[in-house]
Order: C-alpha cells, then sequence, then structure tokens
C-alpha cells in the first residue's frame, strides 16, 4: 500500500500532535523547523492510516531502530514500511516484504552535485535528458530508495549505488513535475 500527502501546505500540525506517538511528538520536538515537523508528522500519520487500512492497527506505533536506524514497528516485525518526505509531499509504503521509498522535490539541476552522485553512465542519462533535473531526480530517488530498503542509508560512495541491483524500481513522476517518487523492492 501507498499513500501520498502532497498537500503538505494545509497540514495542520497543531490537529496532528494530538494523534502522534509520545515517540513521535519527542523526534518532533528535535526539529527546527516548521515545515520539517510537518512533513514528518505527515509521514507518521500516513503510516498510521496503511496500518489501520492493511492491518487493522489503530494505536500509534512505536519505532525500533536498526544498526543504520531503519525504522521497524515494535512488536510487528511481519510488516515492512518505509516513509519520506520532501518539501512538497510527504509518502509511505507498507508492504509484507522489505521495501524503500524515497520522494524528492524537482529543484532545478545542479552540475556539480550530479559529478559528486552519479557515475559516467548516469551522467550522460541526465545530460541526454529532454529535462536534467527530472532525470537526475528520477535517478537519485532510485538510489535512496534502494539504500532505505537495503537499510544502510545515504553512503559515501553514491556513483555505484545502482550498480548489479537486481531490485525493482517503480518511479511516478507528479503530474504538475513538482516531486518525484520511487518504490524499490527486492
Amino acid at each position: 500500500m501507498l499513500l501520498i500527502n502532497d498537500k503538505l501546505q494545509e497540514f495542520d500540525l497543531d490537529a496532528a500532535i494530538p494523534k502522534l506517538s509520545e515517540q513521535r511528538r519527542e523526534k518532533l520536538s528535535q526539529s527546527k523547523n516548521e515545515s520539517d515537523r510537518c512533513a514528518s508528522a505527515a509521514s507518521y500519520l500516513l503510516l498510521c492510516e496503511c496500518l489501520q487500512r492493511e492491518y487493522g492497527i489503530y494505536e500509534a506505533p512505536i519505532m525500533e531502530y536498526g544498526e543504520y536506524g531503519k525504522p521497524r514497528i515494535e512488536g510487528h516485525d511481519e510488516i515492512h514500511f518505509n516513509i519520506s518526505h520532501c518539501r512538497c509531499a510527504a509518502i509511505c509504503v507498507v508492504s509484507d516484504t522489505t521495501i524503500g521509498v524515497d520522494i524528492e522535490t524537482v529543484d532545478r539541476y545542479t552540475p556539480r552535485l550530479a559529478q559528486y552522485t552519479m557515475n559516467d553512465e548516469e551522467l550522460q542519462q541526465i545530460q541526454q535528458a529532454e529535462n536534467p533535473a527530472i532525470e537526475f531526480t528520477r535517478l537519485w530517488t532510485m538510489k535512496e530508495s534502494l539504500l532505505k530498503m537495503s537499510g544502510r542509508g545515504i553512503t559515501n560512495n553514491m556513483k555505484n549505488v545502482l550498480a548489479n541491483s537486481t531490485a525493482h524500481f517503480e518511479t511516478t513522476l507528479s503530474a504538475d513535475e513538482r516531486y518525484i517518487y520511487t518504490v524499490c523492492c527486492p
């Protein structure tokens, strides 16, 4: 199951706070910026909605974290999920198998960042694309969703993340081209 909230500018953080676990409220209190707090709360509420719809779980989930910070739901090892957010949207995926997701705002293309994070083949794809910003963001979300699925998170060598991967990727560009998300599964 996949849910998206792409109306974060309308998100009511005050109304959301009582619906969050104490653990999540504590995490929000550590964020200095309002938009990050809204996006984090929105992604958590999407997880709550997925758990209600798919598993009939109505209590606010408590997270446990793996070695590299990958979250899992306490007491529910059979449920796999991933959440992500960017400036304009939050996303959650829930599955009975390992899964990863990343969502990113499509920003202007920065060749210097691409040089640092993309290998030669990917750079060529970006440079030949009709819209280099969209292609860069597509590749970035693929890399990050794979790393999130694996539980490793961002690595120092982003260039080779996709090399030799047998994972399956489903990438979607929003209709208004504001954001791209990729779901990754084995």
